[in-house]
């Protein structure tokens, strides 16, 4: 069945505000259908702890940034891409600058123990509970 409209510019404003989103949703965004919150990161639970994994391929060590405050993991750094001066480039998907991206943990985060390690582009964060959000055992007597 069609949908009516009891006034014709109540139609062309619906049908305005219809393209208005279309227009400026991202579906038309130039770039790779990969494109979103760089790193990609996957965050698993690991027993009473989080272990943070994301990839950051060609980025060294000392171009990473990771701080802790409250219950958020802020990871950031710069990815570098470099050309030769004499390059001519045609085409460019892989994406270089700054990059800042926050996560935020469900519990308190003992952060004299959090540990990072990065090999092969992979970089692992190990964020454990603090003793304080542990669950503890009461003996009853």
């Amino acid at each position: 069945m069609p949908m009516m409209f009891s006034d014709p510019f109540d139609a062309l404003r619906h049908f305005q505000q219809a393209l208005d989103t279309y227009r400026t949703s991202s579906w038309l965004d130039q770039g790779t259908s990969g494109t979103g919150a760089y790193p990609p990161v996957n965050v698993f639970r690991k027993g009473e702890d989080i272990l943070i994994i994301t990839e950051v391929p060609g980025i060294t060590k000392s171009d990473l940034d990771i701080q802790i405050k409250g219950n958020t993991i802020r990871l950031a750094g710069t990815k570098t891409v470099a050309y030769s001066d004499k390059a001519s480039l045609h085409r460019r998907e892989r994406l270089a600058g700054r990059f800042d991206r926050a996560i935020s943990i469900p519990f308190e985060i003992d952060d004299e123990n959090v540990t990072a390690e990065c090999r092969d582009g992979i970089l692992t964060i190990s964020v454990p509970r603090s003793v304080r959000e542990k669950a503890r055992s009461i003996k009853v007597g």
